[in-house]
């Protein structure tokens, strides 16, 4: 369990940099060139690692699948595009199909909306043109 405002442990730190290492994506990339030497705000993929990578995604009790999908519901309810086109990658690369985030989109319409499954359809797209998986 972890105590809100305890430092994250070595181990937290490792397990997030492998799990961020293995899922390599153009995508994520240009998340961390643009904070690395960000003007404004630069503490902020330092805060996103600890915080989201190091103290969630590496928690038990839910396998890296089900967070994806989880974090894919989140973030299309937020219309969050940016971050979408990251976590479709994600997705993949922790063994959702191509099939599945379809139907992620079309089961978003119904609960967050119509114009949210369509933002959330957008980022797929340029996110997997990214990466050469469509034309």
């Amino acid at each position: 369990m972890i105590t809100p405002g305890t430092e994250i442990t070595q181990e937290q730190r490792d397990a997030a940099l492998a799990l961020l290492q293995s899922w390599d994506c153009q995508a994520l990339r240009d998340m961390a060139q643009d904070s690395a030497g960000a003007a404004f705000a630069p503490e902020t993929g330092a805060i996103a690692f600890e915080n989201i990578f190091a103290r969630l995604w590496v928690r038990p009790g839910l396998d890296q699948r089900a967070r994806s999908l989880l974090t894919l519901g989140i973030l299309i309810g937020l219309r969050a595009e940016d971050e979408l086109q990251i976590h479709m990658m994600v997705a993949l690369a922790n063994g959702v199909t191509m099939q599945e985030l379809e139907e992620v989109v079309y089961h978003a319409s119904g609960y967050a909306g119509f114009p949210a499954a369509n933002v959330a359809r957008r980022a797929a797209v340029a996110a997997f043109r990214k990466e050469g998986l469509i034309d």
